[in-house]
């Protein structure tokens, strides 16, 4: 069965990419949640400021996309992009780390990571969003 035929399928198809934002900076997290929820194909379902936070969300809730900073009100995103390599999940959604923290060491540990979009925020803000929408078109077939 097709989703042309699957009401299910196709409402699913068309509903907004759920995307777990982790970042300590309410400048930054309300930012990013503007342009994320802009669109009407992504949506910020939830966001977390600590890693431990944004574990218990992913172990809890199912989201097609996140976005890691590395440097968090309580330590760091390396926490979380272990915890999606472990469960298997950096490879079943978008993942992207966006940091202030652009050093070639980091951008290889988050490589280790299974990472395959990391951004500079002073540099390439509007690349991660970019990349986000290119995901949700691929998903929903457009």
């Amino acid at each position: 069965m097709n989703s042309e035929s699957n009401p299910v399928a196709e409402q699913a198809r068309h509903a907004p990419l759920r995307v777990l934002l982790i970042e300590d900076s309410p400048l930054i997290r309300r930012s990013l949640v503007e342009a994320i929820d802009a669109s009407g194909s992504l949506q910020v379902a939830a966001y977390a400021d600590s890693a431990d936070q944004a574990i218990a969300l992913l172990s809890d809730e199912a989201f097609d996309a996140v976005i890691v900073d590395l440097q968090l009100r309580e330590g760091s995103g390396a926490p979380v992009l272990a915890y999606l390599q472990r469960e298997g999940l950096i490879d079943s959604m978008f993942a992207a780390v966006l940091t202030n923290h652009a050093l070639p060491a980091y951008r290889e540990r988050c490589e280790q990571y299974g990472v395959r979009h990391f951004y500079d925020k002073s540099f390439e803000f509007d690349r991660v969003i970019d990349a986000l929408h290119e995901y949700a078109s691929a998903r929903s077939g457009g």
